[in-house]
């Protein structure tokens, strides 16, 4: 097995990484998301964040 991971800070720039480097595969056996936020100097920050597990 062997994952690959995104990170973003725009759901939009996550999707299409993610729908980008799907269509370079076959064999997924489980894609993980997750959503994150803080502060930082008073701005509110998000992680828009995927794993996708892949077999080899």
């Amino acid at each position: 097995m062997k994952v690959k991971l995104f990170d973003f800070e725009h759901e939009e720039d996550l999707e299409k990484a993610v729908n980008k480097y799907l269509k370079t595969i076959d064999n997924v056996i489980q894609i993980q998301y997750q959503t994150s936020h803080f502060s930082h100097d008073g701005e509110q920050i998000y992680s828009f964040s995927c794993m996708i597990i892949i077999q080899e």
